[in-house]
């Protein structure tokens, strides 16, 4: 049975982590930690699952993960490299009389919720530069400089919400799912039926639904369908390809199907997305 809990390694005085992992040291299977994490993608392409978010990142994406969220983030491909800045710390390095006041009320707040968060491009910038700075600095400015982070991050609404109090209570993992998760990764632009997936865990396909719903909080369709629509939106973003050959490429063969549900999990249309990246990465916002 592998351990789903990481445990943080912290310097000879240091209250808390700032390390840069690069490959092969970026790689880490689904699993959670008590300390809340900054993660700055610094190189390399990939899919991140956050709770039960999915979605692509990329360098300069910058996230902020509750403790105890389990997450993952899988590179693209596996001969390409892999980076991120990341920060880990608890919350009782602050103190309860510490945060009980009322000028940290809004870090206090930010430090109770079970939450994923990404930071949006007009905040990534100013907390790149602070994570570099205590990725550099030894002693007390170390310590400033994480308050600056918190803070800005629990003020700005320059964010976007990926979980919302998501609830994980196991302290281990079957390994059955990292053989799910890689299996998935690999078949989801093909037809997988139930028992194909179901058969890799070893499971009948009703003990296999039950056992994924409750490990990663939807069904395995569900998830499928987030692997797709994440894919489809890296291409809408990093190619210039039409929509509908999009559609082919991300493993859907019908347009309406694909229109469908890429508007049930973005909330928009293939095309209206597509727009709204280009503008908000050349300034038209």
């Amino acid at each position: 049975m592998k351990t789903l809990i990481q445990k943080i390694h912290l310097e000879e005085q240091q209250s808390f982590a700032c390390r840069m992992y690069r490959t092969p040291d970026f790689e880490t299977n689904w699993h959670r930690h008590e300390e809340f994490e900054l993660i700055l993608i610094t190189e390399g392409y990939g899919t991140a699952m956050i709770g039960d978010f999915i979605g692509e990142y990329k360098p300069g994406d910058l996230y902020f993960i509750a403790g105890n969220l389990p997450h993952w983030f899988k590179k693209q491909h596996h001969k390409t490299i892999g980076a991120a800045l990341v920060l880990h710390f608890k919350k009782e390095i602050l103190g309860n009389v510490f945060l009980d006041l009322p000028e940290l009320k809004n870090i206090n707040q930010l430090l109770q919720k079970n939450d994923g968060i990404q930071i949006g491009i007009k905040l990534q910038k100013e907390i790149a530069v602070l994570l570099v700075e205590i990725h550099q600095l030894k002693g007390f400015q170390r310590m400033g400089n994480l308050l600056q982070c918190i803070q800005k991050i629990s003020t700005t609404p320059d964010f976007v919400a990926l979980t919302q109090n998501f609830l994980f209570s196991n302290n281990h993992v079957n390994p059955a799912i990292e053989k799910i998760i890689d299996f998935s990764f690999k078949r989801y632009l093909t037809p997988v039926t139930l028992k194909q997936v179901a058969d890799v865990a070893a499971m009948s396909i009703p003990t296999f639904c039950r056992f994924f719903k409750k490990n990663i909080k939807k069904t395995y369709f569900d998830f499928i369908q987030d692997l797709r629509i994440s894919h489809a939106c890296k291409l809408l973003t990093s190619t210039n390809k039409a929509v509908m050959e999009i559609c082919y490429e991300s493993g859907y063969n019908s347009w309406a199907n694909f229109s469908k549900q890429f508007k049930q999990v973005k909330k928009i249309t293939p095309l209206q997305y597509r727009k709204e990246f280009d503008e908000k990465n050349t300034g038209g916002y």
